[in-house]
């Protein structure tokens, strides 16, 4: 007779700052298989919950972390990926502000979690190694043709941040000027009359901000979003 074929969810969660770029978010696993190794916060379904509620719980218990942008990215079930049975992932991706989750916290079986940058990744348990690069290779994508990255900036953010996490996601060098006039072409960000704090000797920049209302309205008018 074969074994019941189990389910998990797995979280890739990214986050940014200016000093250490992207980052995701993993945990040390408390207990065996793996113990002591990094991983990707997760774990088994309930027979009550849905996919998008379990991983949503696991992530939160394991590190006190809410989602905000969430999004299914692929089905792993290698026959050998968890030595414990044969077990099924369905990975999501999520991004967030990390400046906003400074104070992150171990619980249930983890018993660390660190925001790691995405160039240092440790040695990872199971098959999450793969998941990551699945992952970054997704969100490279699709931030050509979807602005997606303001989940990782302030409400508010000079123009430069933004250039700053285009050139980081796509991990490559931005033409400043070329950028800034394409993406003011989209009419999608609002220049406030504020600015930035003072940093050396220059000007402080204006301060900007994503207007969702008027992009999901240009979008139904056939707005085509390419970076």
């Amino acid at each position: 007779m074969s074994k019941k074929i189990k389910i998990t969810v797995d979280a890739v969660v990214f986050g940014y700052d200016q000093e250490s770029g992207i980052r995701i978010l993993l945990v040390k696993r408390k207990y065996e298989p793996f113990k002591g190794e990094w991983a990707l916060p997760g774990g088994f379904i309930l027979e009550s919950e849905n996919l998008e509620d379990a991983v949503e719980r696991e992530l939160y218990e394991e590190t006190g972390v809410r989602i905000n942008y969430l999004e299914q990215l692929y089905t792993f079930g290698k026959v050998d990926r968890d030595p414990r049975s044969r077990i099924i992932s369905v990975a999501y991706f999520g991004l967030v502000n990390s400046n906003h989750y400074k104070d992150i916290r171990a619980d249930t079986d983890a018993e660390d979690v660190d925001w790691i940058k995405i160039k240092d990744l440790p040695s990872l348990a199971f098959d999450h190694k793969v998941i990551i690069e699945k992952a970054v290779d997704r969100l490279r994508s699709k931030v050509r043709y979807e602005p997606i990255g303001f989940e990782l900036l302030d409400s508010k953010f000079p123009f430069s941040d933004l250039e700053d996490l285009y050139g980081s996601l796509l991990d490559k060098p931005i033409d400043r000027r070329n950028f800034k006039k394409k993406f003011m072409s989209f009419g999608i960000l609002t220049e406030l009359n504020e600015f930035a704090p003072k940093k050396g000797a220059g000007r402080p920049g204006k301060l900007y901000q994503f207007d969702e209302a008027k992009y999901k309205a240009r979008k139904e008018n056939g707005l085509f979003f390419e970076i």
